[in-house]
């Protein structure tokens, strides 16, 4: 390169992990020319010895960038890149990028670097095309005083649980009443969303919910199985034995159980066989040798057929299915569950998200104010 970008800087460290990837057949030469002052670094990439197949790139460092602001300020811009220079391809270097954020720049033909290792580039000639995958969560979390709501945590789960389960349209102040929240911490967190393009508001109503984007991004901020949250068990007569004692147990001894995980997946969205049962039991239940004898369970240490899980909030709770005669919680929560869980768990969530978007009509509520308020734990 002509004059190197200063060694340690985000674009240095861009540009190398892309040369790195690319290997010793290409070059990535700086570009000056007559739209270089005032814009972004300009780049020649071709193939060693073969200047006819060059590609062009224009880099442009950003400290972070959200979907909406792909949307609104980065496609723009790429758009009329590519009329002034032509066939040159735009590409984002940042310290991390989100998956939404990646997904949006894909769409608008715009690359990207994040020194996580999330790469993305596509050139048609020379035939270019890289896509590797880092971190899922950004390695520096904002400081405290400059902190906006995030997607982790039970407040957020219960609101998105929400957002989800319902059509819109509706206001910040009935999702805040419906929730159980405060209306400053629920304005704050749709803030959030809709930066991430996953809910769209006209003034102050929210007009349309990206509920598939917005599952899959709350369950990458948590973890189903949590350390002390979960307890292993063995069915000795096999889960379906355990299925079939749930319905016939004492209402009144133990309402607050349900079927979550594999097995509530396998029977709403079918995709594989077996998978451990997995069971939220609420707070109000000691989980103890009388619920074992109750659901003909032996507790183990290791190769469990059956979970038992404590849940961080009661919106597990919130819109239960009734399946066989037993409850299972609503598949908004499954694919929560299923995504943020182990092994195949996530590819179950994914086989269920495709089968809501068939029957969306069947599990949405259709109006806010048919909902009751939950409550904290």
């Amino acid at each position: 390169m002509d004059q190197s970008p200063e060694s340690g800087t985000p674009e240095y460290q861009g540009i190398r992990a892309l040369q790195d990837l690319l290997g010793d057949g290409w070059s990535l030469t700086e570009r000056r020319g007559q739209y270089s002052e005032g814009y972004g670094t300009f780049y020649t990439l071709e193939p060693t010895g073969d200047p006819s197949a060059a590609a062009h790139l224009y880099l442009e460092q950003v400290r972070s960038v959200t979907p909406r602001e792909v949307e609104t300020v980065l496609a723009p811009q790429a758009h009329l890149l590519r009329h002034l220079v032509v066939d040159t391809t735009m590409v984002v270097i940042a310290p991390w990028l989100s998956t939404k954020t990646q997904y949006m720049l894909r769409e608008n033909g715009i690359g990207y670097v994040d020194l996580t290792g999330n790469i993305g580039l596509r050139i048609s000639r020379p035939a270019v095309f890289i896509h590797t995958v880092g971190a899922l969560r950004s390695p520096q979390p904002l400081s405290r005083n400059k902190a906006k709501a995030t997607l982790a945590g039970p407040k957020a789960g219960r609101l998105i649980r929400l957002l989800a389960d319902v059509r819109p349209p509706y206001r910040a102040s009935q999702l805040a009443e419906v929730a159980s929240l405060s209306l400053p911490y629920v304005s704050r967190l749709l803030d959030t969303l809709e930066e991430q393009l996953l809910i769209r508001r006209s003034g102050r109503v929210i007009k349309t919910v990206d509920w598939p984007g917005l599952l899959r991004a709350r369950a990458a901020e948590t973890s189903l199985l949590r350390p002390d949250s979960y307890h292993g068990m063995v069915a000795p007569n096999g889960i379906e034995s355990v299925l079939r004692r749930l319905p016939e147990l004492p209402a009144h001894e133990w309402d607050g159980l349900a079927v979550t995980g594999p097995v509530a997946a396998r029977r709403f969205a079918p995709l594989a066989v077996g998978g451990q049962l997995m069971l939220y039991v609420a707070s109000h239940l000691a989980i103890d040798e009388d619920l074992e004898d109750a659901l003909g369970l032996l507790p183990t240490s290791e190769h469990a057929d059956v979970i038992l899980l404590r849940p961080s909030d009661d919106v597990v709770f919130e819109r239960l299915r009734q399946v066989d005669a037993h409850q299972e919680v609503a598949v908004t929560q499954l694919v929560l569950d299923c995504l943020s869980g182990p092994g195949r768990m996530p590819a179950e969530g994914e086989a269920v998200i495709k089968e809501m978007s068939l029957q969306e009509g069947a599990w949405r509520a259709s109006d806010i104010s048919d909902l009751r308020p939950t409550s904290l734990l």
